[in-house]
């Protein structure tokens, strides 16, 4: 092969490996870009919502450990905000709000949800309202915040441990949901 040929023959599988490179580089771009887009898409419905919705409607009403009590057992890990012998507090892993935290029983003692409430719990009832307002002051929630508490299927209970949902960082809109 001639100094000349062998150098064509270099030129030319050096400009396909750019080539490839461009596609390449190209299709990822274009990857990137659909994931970005798919983000800033605002669906009619929130996903975050249809999707609790779907948690709700397929979780069932029991007795059983939840994954509360594997937090409060620090089997699974999270964010406390706060914790008392009675209480535990931890930010919410898909936030509704720029503040949303969780605010828990340590003891459910029949407490999954608030129609089951018994006049033995207005001791912890109240306590989890005393400590949402602790924490709404400790987060710097001055302007304001909201409770929540969901309640069965319809109120979007998903998790069959009551809680109470502190939200807030920013202006809530009513009616809710």
């Amino acid at each position: 092969m001639t100094v000349v040929a062998k150098h064509k023959r270099q030129s030319r599988e050096k400009n396909q490996g750019h080539e490839m490179e461009k596609r390449v580089k190209t299709s990822d771009k274009s990857s990137r870009l659909a994931v970005i887009s798919s983000h800033l898409v605002t669906p009619q419905i929130p996903m975050a919502a249809a999707s609790e919705k779907e948690a709700a409607l397929a979780a069932v009403p029991s007795d059983s450990p939840t994954i509360f009590d594997q937090i409060i057992n620090k089997e699974i890990p999270s964010k406390v905000v706060f914790e008392d012998d009675k209480v535990l507090a931890f930010r919410d892993i898909n936030p509704q709000a720029p503040t949303h935290i969780l605010i828990i029983p340590k003891v459910r003692d029949g407490l999954t949800g608030l129609a089951k409430a018994e006049e033995r719990h207005i001791e912890i009832l109240g306590q989890l309202l005393y400590t949402a307002k602790l924490i709404a002051k400790q987060e710097g929630l001055d302007d304001g915040f909201r409770i929540v508490i969901n309640d069965g299927p319809n109120g979007c209970q998903s998790v069959y441990h009551l809680h109470v949902h502190l939200l807030g960082g920013r202006q809530l809109n009513w009616p809710p949901g």
